[in-house]
């Protein structure tokens, strides 16, 4: 294990988006000991360089965990099993829910499958998984939320609308790759077929900046989400600085200028962000046992003998 990466974890709970937006996506998640990525959108062979490129070519792969069946979070499934299976000489499971694993087709579909259900959260070494309905047009959508040490984080893309869960899961998380899928006014006279459009601006569809905003200002008003990264923006129908505008009036709405924002891009991976644990949410250790003082020993001390008291005395205290 390099310095490298010893330096970049430190028993700390990180996230890496490796790549978003609408021609591929992959997040890596892990705390040193154990690490998954959600999703497999882009090939294996930028799966890993862009690891190596921030610091992770020995982090550890323990799982994958997919969303859905479209092939811009799943394409690379069964290149990757093969892959880890040479490198590591271990065959990895991928985790998805029933539905998405009848969608996939053979030339995708990785050889180790373990199912999920949202709401039934599982453990992968040293981390908790916790999978989320999301309403999408896939058969069996989910988004997903990991924890370690107190510490967690979550991939919340691909949904058409908000829902209370899907708010409760966000606002309890520390770093959050969100959804901000695109501009109303970019779509609206973007060159799209107009029943592509509805899809996207549908219930089950995606996310624009002014739906996650207000997503996301409910979250942080109540939560304790320090780092954001928007997520899987449209290169048609939205733009970096449109999206981070949004987010960033929806936290100063939230009054909480504390939140980070960051844009996640197609071409380029993030630097590794940290999940810190405050301080008000380490456990403490309990307080030692006080030492016994050692005490000298002292004579008895010696019974006095009464003294007789008269009539007239005790007369006089009544």
């Amino acid at each position: 294990m390099s310095a490298l990466h010893n330096a970049l974890f430190h028993d700390q709970l990180i996230v890496a988006v490796l790549a978003s937006g609408s021609r591929g996506n992959c997040t890596y998640i892990g705390d040193g000991r154990s690490g998954v990525l959600v999703d497999c959108g882009i090939s294996t062979r930028q799966i890993l360089s862009r690891m190596a490129q921030i610091g992770l070519a020995d982090a550890p792969i323990s799982a994958v965990v997919v969303t859905h069946e479209h092939s811009d979070h799943v394409a690379a499934a069964r290149v990757l099993d093969d892959r880890i299976l040479q490198k590591s000489g271990n065959r990895i499971p991928f985790y998805m829910t029933r539905g998405t694993a009848q969608r996939l087709s053979d030339r995708v579909m990785p050889k180790r499958v373990e199912r999920v259900e949202p709401g039934r959260h599982f453990q992968i070494g040293s981390l908790t998984i916790e999978p989320t309905a999301v309403p999408h047009d896939g058969v069996d959508p989910v988004a997903y939320a990991v924890s370690s040490g107190g510490a967690r984080a979550g991939v919340i893309t691909d949904l058409g609308r908000s829902t209370r869960l899907v708010e409760a899961k966000l606002a309890s998380l520390d770093v959050a790759v969100v959804e901000f899928n695109h501009d109303v006014e970019l779509l609206m006279d973007g060159p799209y077929p107009w029943q592509l459009k509805q899809r996207i601006r549908s219930p089950h569809g995606h996310l624009s900046n002014e739906q996650a905003a207000e997503m996301l200002e409910r979250a942080v008003s109540v939560g304790r989400l320090k780092e954001v990264v928007l997520a899987h923006l449209s290169e048609e129908n939205n733009r970096p600085e449109r999206a981070l505008l949004a987010a960033d009036q929806a936290v100063v709405r939230a009054r909480r200028h504390d939140v980070r924002l960051h844009c996640g891009k197609q071409a380029e991976t993030l630097a590794p962000i940290k999940a810190d644990v405050p301080l008000d949410r380490v456990q403490k250790p309990a307080p030692l046992p006080r030492r016994q003082r050692r005490r000298e020993s002292r004579p008895e001390p010696r019974a006095e003998t009464p003294v007789p008291v008269s009539p007239v005395q005790m007369s006089l205290f009544g």
